[in-house]
């Protein structure tokens, strides 16, 4: 197969008619113990919420293991950022990984695909996302 720049592969799936919404998508794992990650959760997501409401987050969340049983204290943290500079300086600001609680790795993300179902109750305000 043969290789494309990102922006030229950027043009070529917009000029197809789909999405080709960049984003960049930050990797964060444990940098030792589970000790450190649940020391630093508050904090961390204080900082989660920070970015949610300046609209530099378009979402977040843990992974679980393999077998869907554990939470080793890896997450991802889908980021709206004009460059990937600017990305991982979200990512180091994160107090998970300026205390060295996790490690992480910033990686550009294009969605191209896929849908969102919101529903609304008006009667008592309730929603949901599907």
């Amino acid at each position: 197969m043969a290789q494309s720049s990102w922006e030229a592969h950027h043009e070529h799936v917009k000029e197809k008619g789909l999405l080709a919404k960049k984003f960049y998508v930050v990797l964060t794992k444990p940098a030792g113990g589970m000790e450190a990650v649940i020391e630093n959760l508050q904090e961390h997501l204080k900082y989660q919420l920070e970015l949610e409401a300046n609209g530099a987050m378009f979402a977040a969340g843990p992974f679980a293991d393999d077998e869907e049983q554990e939470w080793e204290g890896e997450g991802m943290v889908i980021l709206r950022a004009d460059s990937l500079e600017e990305a991982k300086n979200i990512a180091e600001n994160d107090p998970m990984h300026r205390s060295g609680a996790r490690t992480f790795r910033v990686r550009p993300w294009m969605m191209n695909e896929g849908s969102i179902t919101i529903n609304v109750t008006y009667s008592n305000g309730k929603r949901s996302v599907i």
